[in-house]
């Protein structure tokens, strides 16, 4: 029999956490002779009363266990903490607002049964705002570009993986974990299954747009150094630009002296523009710095306050 472990990021999810969980027992139940499960629901350091409510869960279910942060670490930090005690055979990735179609969970795992490595759902139509879509169409081009994503592969918020998968995603110790980065990197053998997303059972996204530029951030300077390689050939365009510019204003100059003003405007926009690009590079420059100097000093992806279950066989 082969076991499955779903890992949960939970935040302010009190009043949908419970009809997911209810959804999972149910779906694994139907091929109860093939198939055990267990569910690690990782609280995030919720405000609400999310912790409460997976307390509840696993006392009435030891195979759910519930993990509860010391703080807030965002969806990647708490996605980290589940997968580290993940012991099934398959692992499934999955969001806490019921938009994942569990009623689609056999077509995720049939292509891990079939010998693929990572299967990822791949939404026909996004039920999201549209602020969320702009940053899902944003970090896929991004990822294409600095990651070399393939172009006809999604990655979205239901992702089932063989285990070996998610024990060389665990060894990843820096602080700032990008999944697509970290599957990319570990295998080539991904594949997309079609199905239909869900609407939110309760609430709005916590996909804030602080959330979002952190998650570019970290797809950014984690996993390539495209981003300093632009800057070289920024720098080099500039310098060229310059370089030309200053050749043709000599020549001119030469040619007919009168036919130069002094043109402050074109000055300072040049300034502008080159002194931009500058701070720019730098800045770009200092957020690697940064990252580095955070990840020598050891800064955790999570912390564990307290569990429910989880040192439980099931």
């Amino acid at each position: 029999m082969k076991k499955i472990s779903f890992v949960i990021p939970c935040y302010k999810s009190s009043k949908t956490i419970g009809p997911v969980t209810e959804e999972i027992v149910k779906t694994v139940k139907e091929r109860a002779k093939e198939f055990d499960y267990e569910i690690l629901a990782v609280n995030d350091h919720s405000p609400d009363d999310t912790w409460k409510v997976l307390v509840e869960l696993a006392e009435k279910d030891p195979k759910f266990k519930a993990i509860n942060l010391a703080k807030n670490m965002n969806r990647p930090g708490a996605v980290m903490a589940g997968l580290g005690q993940a012991t099934g055979d398959y692992v499934i990735m999955m969001d806490d607002d019921g938009q994942c179609p569990m009623d689609e969970l056999w077509k995720l795992i049939a292509p891990l049964e079939e010998g693929h490595d990572v299967a990822m759902a791949k939404y026909t139509e996004y039920k999201q705002s549209a602020f969320k879509s702009f940053g899902t169409i944003f970090n896929r081009k991004m990822t294409e570009i600095i990651m070399d994503k393939p172009k006809d592969l999604d990655f979205t918020n239901f992702i089932a993986m063989k285990k070996y998968i998610c024990d060389e995603i665990i060894k990843y110790k820096n602080p700032y974990p990008y999944f697509t980065g970290l599957l990319l990197r570990t295998t080539s053998d991904l594949v997309n299954v079609k199905m239909e997303e869900r609407s939110r059972l309760a609430g709005s996204t916590n996909f804030t747009f602080g959330k979002m530029v952190s998650l570019w951030m970290n797809g950014f300077t984690a996993f390539s150094v495209k981003p300093l390689r632009i800057a070289t050939i920024l720098g080099f365009i500039s310098a060229a630009i310059g370089f030309i510019y200053g050749l043709v204003i000599i020549i001119m100059k030469i040619a007919n002296p009168d036919s130069i003003s002094d043109g402050y405007s074109s000055i300072m926009a040049i300034i502008l523009l080159i002194g931009g690009i500058i701070m720019l590079m730098l800045g770009l420059i200092g957020e690697y710095i940064g990252r580095i100097y955070i990840s020598i000093n050891n800064s955790p992806q999570y912390v564990i306050k307290e569990a429910k279950n989880l040192g439980k066989k099931n």
